[in-house]
């Protein structure tokens, strides 16, 4: 299949880090295998965090905080019931629940934590949020490979906007799972490229 054509205008797109918080890929990880896999591509993501912010293009941290003592999360999916009781602690001022100090947090990004599910953008005010600010293109970065990008991709394809994920910006476990992913599902629902292309556009 060719590759696709894409479009980063800084006037319209908005770059979206998926669940790069400390108790996922920083020191209070609850999914310690994922932390390793993600720690190459968490400069990468910062790399392209700054030149986004430089380029005007919104920086949107999607992060997970369960909410009343960790009720509100579910136990059906067996990710959440195993990381339950490490997830109890978890508030909104906890140091888990933070993006990791490599990419950070600047004046004018945007973090929206939700509380429940296992996806980062479904009934979430993310949609909303991107129509609002004249989004139609997402960078999307983060992790995980296994989960999360996948399921934000197919979601925010179906919601209208242009996904484009730089391949060295995202992590999963094991990696050649991730690789496996990047080539036989996720180029079929994005612009697959990498971020040195992404800064040369903005650039």
């Amino acid at each position: 299949m060719p590759r696709p054509s894409f479009d980063l205008d800084p006037a319209h797109t908005a770059f979206v880090v998926s669940e790069c918080q400390n108790g996922t890929v920083g020191p209070s990880t609850t999914l310690p295998q994922l932390a390793l896999a993600a720690a190459p591509v968490l400069p990468v993501i910062a790399r392209l965090a700054r030149a986004a912010r430089k380029a005007g293009v919104p920086v949107v941290h999607l992060t997970y905080v369960p909410a009343l003592g960790n009720r509100s999360s579910n136990r059906n999916a067996p990710l959440m019931a195993r990381t339950s009781t490490q997830t109890d602690a978890w508030t909104a001022g906890h140091g888990a629940g933070q993006v990791v100090d490599e990419i950070g947090v600047e004046s004018g990004d945007l973090v929206l934590p939700r509380h429940t599910g296992m996806s980062p953008t479904h009934n979430t005010e993310l949609f909303a949020l991107l129509r609002n600010i004249g989004v139609t293109s997402v960078l999307l970065a983060g992790v995980s490979l296994n989960v999360a990008i996948p399921v934000a991709t197919t979601e925010l394809a179906d919601e209208g906007f242009q996904v484009v994920i730089a391949r060295d910006a995202v992590a999963g476990t094991p990696v050649e799972h991730g690789e496996s992913m990047l080539r036989h599902t996720l180029r079929y629902l994005a612009a697959i490229t990498t971020a040195d292309e992404v800064i040369a556009t903005w650039s």
